[in-house]
């Protein structure tokens, strides 16, 4: 029943001779930009085929050997005759990310012979059968679609105290800045892959923080945007009230691209039917200046939980004032003790709904149901439940449907008190154009016999998705700092469709902060490097 990963074979077809035309310096490809990398195809340097051997090459260096990071749970067996396609049809008036490899979350369905599994054993019988619609976007834009990377299984919403970044499929994703610690999830592998220089972009996806805390705890950014500006349709869920896909890259530019492609309104996701009126080129608002006048309030609430995150902050808001941003501090978020309860209760009654409706759709698996996971874990235990159980699922299971009374006041509550009465109220009281906070602390050390150490709003380290996070609003975390070698972020959040502000003060930020920095790839804070595999 259960189907191997096609990973290694992907490996063994795409890593075909460099055609002799194309340059072999290939030493600085790995922390390129985009448009660096555009550059150097359209000068004849370099072209995606050559781009997609390197990066299978560094898959097998440090993803698979080396320092072992598992952030690649399967690879597009077509990648290099793709590759190729691409090459073949190349013209000087390509997009800016033509023949651009990318990695998507494996909740992330593609129609083609990669899996899409949610990192669950549950899944492997048989493909999707189509592509969501942000694929068909990627495609459409000429990108390669590299593979999947590995996640949190089920997004980290089977086991209440799992380790982020492990599923049944894929094992245990590292941190490619200490590898003993935790690279935070849901979108684990997509995370480590672009900070590892593996690929400059993918695609994650977020509930609350499963962007955010990823794209902070590897030294990236991560936008989460405004539910309804990126379609669904195909995405394995876990609540249509709050789940988003959203771009990771190493820099604000990358990500802007990226997100510039992903948001469209789509008729099959009815949370989208306005997206084609904010959607936009966002790259538009990559200005170097664009904190002069920006009002931007320090939501006090969201730090004070770990030091090193308080200091980054610090040296944050020194940063956007010198460069005229105006602060005001603090500001307070009203209700925002208030929205843990109505959220989870949200949560659990969406997921049984949503993946129920998810599976129907899904051809050539035994499992069709909530129910039909429960029992495959069950009798898969000593492999799928060998660290963790699956409490979540259970207490989804319990729930009952969509209308009962319980679900909609609790909807309700969520939503106005994150929204209207949370962060719209913080806003307009300050005249704000933003809010920031700290994202998260410093990477903690995995732990996979007790699970995650933190979880968003825990007092000891820290979390700031959460508002956000359910009011469906958009937020973009950058890097910001550092503590004992492991990146901090600060996050970035604002009001429905807000995303052209926030990728600008952003950029702004980025533009003279300059914060980010490659991973050693230590064995643990402040120990040795680990050596690449062969």
């Amino acid at each position: 029943m259960i189907r191997p990963s096609l990973l290694c074979a992907a490996l063994s077809l795409a890593l075909l001779p460099v055609v002799a035309s194309v340059a072999q310096d290939t030493t600085q490809l790995p922390w390129q930009s985009v448009t660096e990398l555009q550059q150097s195809m359209d000068a004849g340097k370099l072209n995606t085929k050559t781009l997609v051997r390197e990066d299978l090459t560094r898959i097998h260096r440090i993803d698979q050997t080396g320092p072992a990071l598992h952030s690649v749970l399967e690879l597009n067996i077509d990648a290099s005759k793709l590759a190729a396609q691409l090459d073949t049809k190349r013209t000087q008036s390509h997009g800016p990310l033509y023949g651009i490899p990318i990695l998507l979350k494996d909740n992330i369905d593609t129609g083609d012979r990669t899996l899409t599994t949610a990192g669950s054993l549950a899944l492997v019988e048989a493909p999707a059968p189509k592509d969501a619609a942000l694929v068909t976007r990627l495609r459409n834009a000429g990108m390669l679609i590299l593979g999947k990377a590995n996640l949190t299984e089920w997004a980290d919403f089977r086991s209440s105290h799992a380790s982020s970044g492990w599923t049944g499929r894929g094992g245990q994703t590292r941190n490619p800045y200490a590898l003993d610690r935790n690279p935070c999830g849901s979108s684990s592998g997509s995370a480590v892959a672009v900070a590892a220089g593996i690929v400059p972009v993918a695609v994650g996806s977020e509930t609350d923080g499963s962007i955010i805390c990823p794209a902070s705890m590897n030294g990236i950014v991560g936008i989460k945007p405004t539910l309804g500006l990126v379609s669904r349709s195909g995405i394995i869920p876990i609540s249509h009230n709050q789940d988003t896909a959203g771009p990771l890259a190493r820099n604000v530019t990358d990500a802007a691209m990226l997100l510039t492609v992903m948001a469209g309104s789509d008729p099959n996701d009815p949370a989208t039917a306005d997206a084609d009126k904010h959607a936009t080129d966002y790259t538009k608002f990559l200005d170097p200046n664009g904190l002069r006048g920006k009002r931007i309030g320090v939501v006090r609430q969201l730090a004070g939980n770990e030091p090193n995150a308080d200091r980054v902050l610090e040296e944050a808001i020194t940063a956007l004032r010198a460069q005229g941003a105006i602060i005001v501090d603090p500001v307070t978020i009203p209700h925002l003790s208030e929205l843990g309860d109505p959220e989870m209760t949200v949560m659990l009654y969406d997921f049984k709904n949503d993946i129920n409706n998810y599976l129907a759709g899904r051809k050539g698996l035994h499992v069709k149901t909530l129910a039909d996971l429960i029992a495959f874990n069950q009798r898969e235990s000593a492999v799928e439940m060998q660290w963790f159980g699956q409490d979540l699922f259970e207490q989804a299971q319990s729930k009952g449907p969509l209308t009962d009374k319980a679900y909609l006041d609790a909807l309700a509550k969520a939503k106005q008190l994150s929204g209207p009465d949370g962060i719209d109220a913080a806003l307009q009281q300050g005249h704000l154009d933003a809010l920031l906070s700290p994202s998260w602390g410093p990477a903690y050390l995995t732990d996979l016999v007790l699970g995650d150490h933190i979880v968003s709003g825990n007092p000891t380290i820290g979390g700031a998705s959460q508002p956000a996070a359910v009011a469906g609003y958009p937020s973009i975390t950058v890097p910001a700092g550092w503590a004992h070698g492991l990146p901090v972020g600060i996050v970035f959040f604002g009001t429905k469709w807000s995303e052209p502000a926030l990728i600008s003060i952003a950029y702004g930020f980025e533009q003279h902060t300059h914060a980010w920095q490659a991973p050693k790839f230590l064995d643990t804070v402040d120990g040795k490097p680990v050596a690449f595999g062969k």
